[in-house]
C-alpha cells in the first residue's frame, strides 16, 4: 500500500516526474561526459540559458490565461539594440541604467501588446505575430540600419555578466531572484491567483468580480517586462548587441514552459514546473553538442526530446486526472 502511494504522488505530481527526467538526464550525460557534472559547467549552462529561464516566467503568466506571445524575442532585440547603441555612442555608462532602459522598453512593448489583446479583443496569436516584424523591424531602425554593438563598444556593461557576487556569477543572481518572486507572486498574491481563476475560467472570474481584461493585460506587461530583462541579458553575456539576436528563441521559451505543465488552454502551470522545463532544455542544449553530435542533427534530437518528453506529461497527467476522479467518486 505505502509502495503504492508512493508511485501515485509521483505519478500525480508533473514537477516530481520533470525532476526525475532531470535527474536522469544529468546522470546520462555525467557517464558520457564526466566533465559535465561540475559547478562550474553548471553555472555555465544556466548563464548561457539565462534569457530562456528568465522569460519563461513571463510566458508562464501569458499561458496561464490561455494566450502566447511570440513577439517577445522582437521586443528583447530592440530593447538589447537600444541599450546597446546608447552605450556605444556613450549616451549613458551606467549598467544600472542600462538595465532600467531596457526593463522600460520592455515594458512599453507588452503594454501596447496588452492593449491591442485585452481591449481590441484581437486574438493573441495574431497580435504577437504583427508585433513580432514591427518590434524586431524597429530593432533595426535602432541599430541605424544594421549596426552592431561589439564587446569593446559596451564598456562596463558587458563586466555584469562576467562578475560574481558571493562567489555565484551576478546573471544567476538574477535567474534566482527572478524565481523566488515570481514563486512568491503566483502562489501567495491575489493577483497571481486571479491569473489562474482567469485561465481555468474566464466567465466565472468576471461573474466573481475579476477585471479579466486588466488581468489580460497585466501578463502580456509582465511578459514585457521579462523580455526587456532578457534583452539586456542577452547583450551582457553575449557581449554584443546585434538587431537579429535570439530569432527565432521565443519557441525555445514556450518549449521550456510545454515541457514543465503549463497548459496550453491556460489555468495550469506552475513556477517549478517553468523552471524544471527551463533546467531540462538547458540540459540538452549543453548535452548535445557534450556528446559530440553534428549540429545539423541536434535540433532534430532536441525535438525528438521535446516531444517525448511532452507525451510523458500528458499520459502522467490523465493518470493523475482519473486518479483525481476516483477520489471524488469514492
Amino acid at each position: 500500500m505505502e509502495k503504492k502511494s508512493v508511485i501515485k504522488k509521483i505519478t500525480g505530481s508533473r514537477e516530481a516526474l520533470l525532476a526525475i527526467i532531470v535527474v536522469v538526464l544529468f546522470a546520462v550525460v555525467t557517464v558520457i561526459s564526466p566533465s559535465f557534472l561540475t559547478p562550474k559547467s553548471l553555472m555555465e549552462m544556466l548563464k548561457n540559458n539565462a534569457v530562456t529561464m528568465v522569460m519563461s516566467l513571463g510566458m508562464l503568466c501569458v499561458m496561464l490565461v490561455g494566450g502566447i506571445d511570440i513577439s517577445i524575442m522582437s521586443t528583447l532585440a530592440l530593447s538589447g539594440m537600444s541599450i546597446g547603441m546608447l552605450l556605444k555612442y556613450g549616451h549613458i555608462t551606467s549598467t544600472l541604467l542600462a538595465f532600467i532602459i531596457a526593463m522600460a522598453i520592455g515594458i512599453a512593448c507588452g503594454l501596447v501588446v496588452g492593449l491591442v489583446i485585452s481591449r481590441a479583443n484581437v486574438p493573441p496569436i495574431i497580435a504577437t505575430m504583427g508585433f513580432m516584424y514591427i518590434y524586431r523591424a524597429m530593432g533595426y531602425l535602432v541599430s541605424h540600419g544594421g549596426e552592431w554593438a561589439s564587446a569593446a563598444a559596451l564598456g562596463e556593461f558587458k563586466n555584469f555578466a562576467t562578475t560574481s557576487f558571493l562567489g555565484i556569477n551576478k546573471v544567476i543572481w538574477v535567474i534566482l531572484v527572478c524565481y523566488v518572486v515570481f514563486f512568491f507572486f503566483m502562489k501567495w498574491t491575489r493577483t497571481g491567483r486571479r491569473i489562474y481563476a482567469v485561465g481555468s475560467n474566464a466567465s466565472a472570474a468576471q461573474v466573481s468580480g475579476i477585471n479579466v481584461k486588466n488581468i489580460n493585460l497585466l501578463v502580456y506587461v509582465i511578459m514585457g517586462f521579462l523580455a526587456g530583462l532578457g534583452g539586456a541579458l542577452q547583450v551582457s553575456v553575449y557581449a554584443s548587441a546585434m538587431p537579429d539576436m535570439q530569432y527565432g528563441g521565443e519557441m525555445d521559451v514556450i518549449a521550456a514552459c510545454v515541457i514543465g505543465g503549463v497548459s496550453m488552454s491556460g489555468g495550469r502551470g506552475t513556477v517549478v514546473g517553468a523552471f524544471l522545463g527551463s533546467i531540462i532544455l538547458a540540459t540538452i542544449a549543453k548535452a548535445l553538442p557534450l556528446v559530440g553530435i553534428s549540429s545539423l542533427w541536434q535540433n532534430m534530437i532536441k525535438g525528438v526530446i521535446i516531444l517525448v518528453v511532452v507525451v510523458i506529461n500528458v499520459v502522467l497527467q490523465r493518470i493523475a486526472d482519473k486518479n483525481a476522479l476516483k477520489g471524488r467518486e469514492m
